[in-house]
């Protein structure tokens, strides 16, 4: 736990850096500029910022560098704890297990522990662990995570693991019923309805194409509607074979234009809540319980979300006994009327649009994702990580720590580069494709830093922005990207207020993680200038979530 908690620090400090940055000087509102009037605004200002080149290391022992970045399991809580003689965990999906009205699995499983049910005279409980339907995936095939039941959000998640060769037992094909689908305001659904007749994946997909219409989605990869949507996307690209390679250019075509894939359903929220989005994916129960989506209009796709029960071969006969009677009681009358209550079961005549796919296909479709999110373009990005005097001891060792062991998921075809920052800025490795080679140097600039002095996060983010800008001359078509890593408020150089035109102009993403969250506003806009995210690095799974950040992002 103390190393993971050392994780946490240190790429909190990375995007604090980022957003600490944002600090004394106070916020305005972006100004207007274009692409080239940011640059040369960018090159004014640069006139004023110190910055000196480091050569970088070549880190001849990062070949055997651990590779798996997967948080302890206990990352993930326990939100019911059993204490039966008998007693089973499950692994339920977040929209079950969280806080009221998502919390339907837990309010059951304490009204089943009260009862105390018995096997062969032993008394029988569950416990929960709230953990997304694609993180149980990839914690059960990637690490040694053997739950005794997982109830996903839908099917696809256990023919997955089937494909993987984990035994499953399905003891229900429906728990509680939810559909997945696509949500659209109000005046953009009525436009919609008047152009294009009806709402369908088909025709949502004809209209982004055709430039009239935005659609978002979620991460395949830890999303279940994010997954759907995608499948049931590739499905009417080609109907007789959502794999193919007609299927894959078009998903490729139609990722030239579409918006970046969002980093969680919260972003998508977000943006939506602010007018940013106006069409996008969604589960049923969550926009029922998310009253600032009020003036949305839902319509199902795809397959149904009906959060089907799963044992495995490997658990012993008493707890699949106790498994198959916690949910024989959830299937009661009584369950049912909590679960319609908390916004499940509104749409049992929704007969689902299926791709026809076994779980190597869904496997198959996240990989397609994989290689065509980006729309075919390549991602230049620039790390800017803080090493001021705060930085110094375990921050930085945590730092370094998770930079190292989070860049396994950084794909060799995109563009990285690293900058670090003090009362001064560093450029410790210039940009280059980030094959082993250029790996291994990254590895090499990161194990070097050290920590000492003032912090000048917005010089840092402007030096990166022309490193960026420079690269982008030989790397036409680029999509560009900062990630800022730190722990404190700048204090040296520019404030954010000054750079806020340019960043906005450039349009380039920031993405912070944030350690001291109680400075948190100006790491939030920040990030929120070109719409990126803000991750709290302060919570113990920060390796998962840097994890699925660069999964979607890099």
């Amino acid at each position: 736990m103390k190393k993971t908690l050392s994780k946490i620090m240190t790429f909190v400090l990375i995007v604090t850096c980022l957003l600490s940055g944002c600090g004394a000087t106070g916020y305005e509102e972006n100004q207007t500029l274009t692409y080239n009037e940011a640059v040369q605004e960018l090159s004014s200002k640069l006139t004023k910022v110190h910055s000196s080149t480091v050569d970088a290391p070549l880190d001849i022992y990062d070949l055997d560098t651990p590779t798996k970045t997967l948080a302890d399991i206990n990352t993930y809580p326990i939100t019911v704890q059993g204490t039966g003689a008998i007693d089973i965990e499950i692994a339920a999906a977040t929209e079950l297990s969280a806080e009221a009205p998502d919390d339907l699995i837990n309010v059951l499983a304490k009204n089943f522990n009260r009862d105390k049910f018995e096997i062969n005279g032993k008394t029988i409980s569950v416990s929960i662990r709230k953990i997304t339907s694609g993180e149980v995936l990839t914690y059960m095939t990637e690490g040694d995570y053997k739950p005794d039941v997982y109830i996903p959000s839908s099917y696809a998640w256990g023919e997955m693991l089937k494909a993987k060769g984990v035994g499953t037992i399905k003891l229900t094909d429906r728990m509680a019923g939810n559909t997945a689908g696509i949500l659209m305001e109000e005046q953009t659904h009525k436009d919609f309805i008047e152009k294009y007749h009806e709402v369908t994946v088909d025709k949502v997909l004809e209209a982004s194409l055709a430039g009239d219409l935005t659609f978002a989605y979620t991460n395949p990869y830890t999303s279940s509607t994010g997954l759907n949507i995608l499948a049931t996307m590739l499905h009417s690209f080609d109907a007789d074979n959502p794999l193919s390679d007609t299927a894959s250019a078009k998903l490729l075509d139609y990722q030239k234009q579409s918006p970046p894939v969002a980093y969680t359903t919260a972003v998508l929220r977000s943006q939506a809540s602010k007018g940013i989005i106006k069409s996008m994916v969604m589960e049923e129960q969550a926009y029922r319980n998310a009253p600032e989506l009020k003036d949305y209009v839902y319509i199902p796709a795809g397959i149904r979300h009906d959060h089907p029960v799963y044992t495995f071969d490997y658990v012993e006969t008493e707890k699949q006994q106790a498994a198959k009677k916690f949910v024989e009681y959830c299937l009661s009358n009584e369950a049912q009327k909590i679960a319609t209550e908390k916004g499940f079961n509104l749409h049992d005549d929704y007969k689902e649009q299926s791709a026809g796919l076994d779980g190597a296909g869904y496997l198959a479709v996240q990989k397609i994702w994989k290689a065509n999110k980006d729309g075919g373009k390549p991602i230049i990005a620039v790390f800017v990580a803080d090493v001021s005097g705060s930085m110094d001891g375990e921050p930085l060792n945590a730092l370094k720590d998770s930079l190292i062991s989070t860049a396994s998921y950084i794909s060799s075809d995109n563009y990285i580069g690293l900058v670090s920052y003090a009362d001064t800025v560093y450029i410790n490795l210039d940009i280059d494709q980030f094959d082993e080679t250029q790996r291994a140097y990254f590895s090499g600039a990161v194990k070097s830093l050290t920590a000492n002095g003032g912090t000048a996060t917005y010089d840092a983010v402007l030096v990166a922005l022309n490193m960026l800008q420079e690269k982008a001359q030989e790397v036409p078509d680029a999509k560009l990207m900062l990630f800022v890593l730190s722990d404190g408020e700048q204090n040296r150089g520019y404030g954010l207020n000054k750079i806020t035109d340019v960043v906005g102009g450039m349009k380039v993403p920031v993405y912070t993680i944030g350690y001291n969250l109680q400075n948190s506003n100006a790491l939030k806009q920040l990030s929120e200038i070109n719409e990126a995210a803000l991750i709290n690095a302060q919570t113990d799974d920060i390796v998962n979530q840097l994890r699925n950040l660069f999964n979607v992002q890099l």
